[in-house]
């Protein structure tokens, strides 16, 4: 079962528990069927890398792994907070909104 995710790459986020609450950054990748996204400079790995065609060198690798879409929240930065996403009709398309200022995102 497909979970409902509001959140879409690129959108601006800020996380809002765990080990790197109050981080803010870009959504690089979303996957709505688990429910995760990935998020710039959140959620750091260190991966050991085989040398390779791509990484000749090998060693470790610093990366991105995935978080729990319920642990960001969309960060309005003209407001300076975090709001909820919500969908308008406007001359007849759907467009992502924000609820507490109504601006367009």
């Amino acid at each position: 079962m497909e979970k409902k995710m509001n959140l879409k790459k690129g959108d601006f986020v800020v996380v809002i528990s765990g080990e790197d609450k109050g981080k803010k950054g870009h959504i690089l990748r979303a996957f709505p069927k688990t429910g995760r996204v990935i998020v710039e400079k959140v959620n750091l790995i260190k991966k050991h890398a085989k040398p390779s065609q791509r990484n000749p060198q090998g060693g470790i690798i610093t990366k991105e792994a995935p978080v729990n879409a319920s642990n960001v929240m969309l960060f309005n930065e003209k407001l300076g907070t975090v709001s909820k996403p919500a969908i308008q009709v406007r001359e007849g398309r759907r467009i992502r909104v924000c609820k507490k200022s109504g601006d367009e995102l």
